[in-house]
């Protein structure tokens, strides 16, 4: 089956840029940190709210388990998924990575993104500001 790839363009724009501040995840339930970098790009897409993609090596490993998830989207490829899994709960398929993202957005290969509803993301204009 074949899918279709879509080029984002003035119809359905995505931006991708460099975040310059220090983006931090912290688990709604525990408060466990769960990501915390300086490296993260921020993904505008059409009308959606921004989206930070993570550097998946500024993540706590030990706090995700991979599913058998898969979605996709044909702006960006496929998308798999990891579940949460802190001391507290775990909260499936509320990470997700495009491992092999098209060639329009493959600055967000290796990085993660986040479900907001379930972690607390904020962003710091510099790391000083911790």
């Amino acid at each position: 089956m074949s899918r279709e790839i879509r080029i984002p363009g003035p119809d359905h724009p995505i931006e991708i840029s460099r975040n310059p501040g220090l983006v931090r995840v912290v688990a709604r339930l525990g408060g466990e940190v769960v990501a915390e970098t300086t490296s993260a790009f921020t993904l505008r897409e059409a009308g959606y709210p921004p989206v930070h993609y993570i550097p998946l090596a500024d993540v706590d490993q030990k706090l995700l388990a991979r599913t058998n998830t898969h979605t996709y989207c044909p702006y960006k490829g496929e998308a798999s998924y990891y579940s949460l899994v802190t001391p507290v709960s775990v909260i499936t398929d509320t990470v997700w990575v495009y491992e092999e993202p098209y060639e329009a957005v493959a600055e967000i290969a290796g990085h993660v993104a986040f479900y907001p509803e379930h972690v607390q993301i904020t962003v710091s204009e510099t790391a000083a500001d911790q």
